[in-house]
């Protein structure tokens, strides 16, 4: 359970993960020669300028796997290590790095990598932005002389770093990020909702195994995996989150793992913008198809046979509380994705785990949906409805989500006031 600085305050996590490649050299990501890439969209003469940084390698943390830095290098600890779910082979780490601040909003990101990467091992820089809503991009990677174009415009930008070395010897000597802001083709398609398929679920068990972002999975806990690192929340947080739905109920839970089966098969995005298997539809995870249809072979995208059409592992508490006793179809919403445009009301963020929305406003109504941690909902309006006292706090008022199709105590909505400010009271 958060306390009251969680409840508060925003909370951004200081760092997470990802992959690249190399010969025994030193690399200059953002501009690596002899490499013919899409070169990203020049800036306007309206442009804002460019903005740059260098990060600091040095904070090591518990939001950080299996990484070190001595002598002025960052470096794998164990080149061994692996992930539970094996979604990554060994010598897997990652850094989260610091949230860096702007002054003014950027939506387009360079990384210039200082590395030293032998053959057979690849380290990535990934980037996202947090938005003044208070939401994150999804992690787009920023390589190969080619800058990350993020969705919308962002006011916090912060990189990952990503080792996928089983030689234990590649070294990140620094990383220098600049951002700007560059024009984008304007839109005539309508707001979107969050994306929902219906996609194969399989319980991911390993008790006591870490995940990709760190977590050390326990006894019945509420998770879920999916087969991207571009939805992957950093240790604790809830930064992205899927509604999951099986026989008996809905349960809202963090993405803490990469799985099944691959780790670049970001399915949930429109074709043109997956990060692999662009030929495929969307909602349609590369295993299911590779399994169903014999789609590149029967293989995943590390050529394993696949034994099952999986596009989501579910942590034992999740699985058994949606009603599963069996791997079995799933109807999930990556409640990240589209621009809010499937639903009315203001988004706000959550706290606490392991909270219920309830059908009405009172703790006797039946449970709708569990937050299996902080989150972003969306609140239509809200009414006065049953006291209720948790944590030293009280307060009879409630807050409808269209999302669920049920309401929530305020309580649980993290900031200070009792009565959300600028929502409605519902009719």
């Amino acid at each position: 359970m958060r306390g009251l600085g969680s409840r508060r305050k925003g909370h951004i996590g200081r760092r997470t993960q990802v992959a690249a490649a190399g010969a025994f050299a030193l690399l200059c990501v953002a501009g690596a020669s002899g490499q013919a890439t899409a070169a990203a969209p020049e800036p306007t003469s309206g442009a804002a300028a460019v903005v740059s940084w260098q990060a600091d390698l040095s904070k090591v943390g518990s939001d950080d796997v299996n990484v070190r830095y001595a002598a002025g290098d960052l470096k794998v600890h164990a080149k061994g290590f692996h992930p539970a779910s094996d979604g990554a082979g060994a010598g897997y780490g990652t850094e989260l790095l610091s949230a860096h601040g702007l002054d003014t909003p950027v939506n387009r990101v360079r990384a210039d990598l200082d590395a030293a990467v032998p053959s057979g091992a690849d380290v990535v820089v990934d980037v996202r932005g947090r938005a003044s809503d208070g939401t994150w991009t999804e992690w787009r990677t920023a390589a190969d002389g080619t800058a990350a174009v993020l969705p919308r415009p962002v006011t916090q930008v912060q990189a990952r770093i990503t080792f996928d070395d089983p030689t234990g010897r590649a070294a990140v000597h620094g990383l220098r990020l600049s951002a700007d802001n560059v024009a984008r083709p304007r839109s005539a398609t309508t707001a979107t909702a969050a994306f929902s398929s219906t996609v194969y679920a399989t319980r991911e068990g390993l008790v006591g195994g870490t995940t990709a972002n760190g977590h050390v999975i326990k006894s019945n806990d509420h998770f879920v995996a999916l087969p991207s690192r571009r939805g992957l929340s950093p240790n604790g947080s809830s930064a992205y989150s899927v509604e999951v739905c099986g026989p008996a109920r809905c349960e809202t839970a963090p993405v803490w793992d990469v799985g099944p089966w691959n780790i670049h098969d970001d399915y949930w995005n429109p074709s043109a913008t997956r990060e692999q298997f662009k030929d495929l539809a969307q909602g349609l995870p590369e295993a299911q198809a590779a399994y169903q249809n014999g789609y590149n072979g029967g293989k995943d995208g590390s050529g394993r046979t696949v034994s099952n059409p999986a596009g989501i592992d579910l942590a034992d508490g999740t699985f058994y509380n949606i009603g599963l006793n069996n791997n079995g179809w799933v109807t999930v919403t990556y409640l990240w994705t589209g621009d809010g445009g499937g639903s009315t009301g203001t988004s706000f963020p959550t706290w606490g785990s392991g909270v219920n929305i309830r059908a009405d406003a009172t703790t006797d109504s039946s449970v709708v949906a569990t937050l299996s941690g902080p989150t972003q909902v969306n609140v239509e309006c809200q009414k006065h409805g049953q006291t209720v006292t948790y944590d030293g706090y009280t307060n009879d008022a409630w807050s409808y989500l269209p999302d669920y199709k049920g309401y929530i105590s305020n309580i649980f909505i993290a900031v200070d006031d009792q009565w959300l400010p600028g929502v409605p009271e519902c009719a």
